[in-house]
């Protein structure tokens, strides 16, 4: 299944972002997720395919929650996520003496 979506990002919550098919926009995401969200700023399109590899996200889920409920929310990640992805040299300067 090949998709065409538009990912908006959230100017509330830094690295949230809501995945929708392109056709039809924001049309299916809840007015309660939306109002959470705050007013989408559109980011980029672009084409799923089940072959394709998101950086964060499970591109089967994101394709299934698109076609079920007209939406993906991608939340920001935890804060360990962060931490695992710092250059070595912020972790030393952590590190107790």
């Amino acid at each position: 299944m090949k998709r065409i979506c538009s990912i908006y990002k959230s100017p509330r919550k830094n690295e949230m972002y809501l995945y929708v098919d392109k056709r039809e926009a924001l049309s299916r995401v809840p007015e309660a997720l939306l109002a959470a969200f705050g007013a989408p700023q559109h980011a980029f399109d672009l084409v799923l395919t089940p072959e394709r590899k998101l950086a964060r996200e499970d591109i089967e889920k994101v394709l299934e929650n698109i076609e079920k409920q007209g939406y993906h929310l991608q939340m920001p990640p935890g804060e360990e996520e962060y931490i695992e992805h710092l250059p070595e040299e912020l972790l030393r300067m952590n590190d107790p003496l």
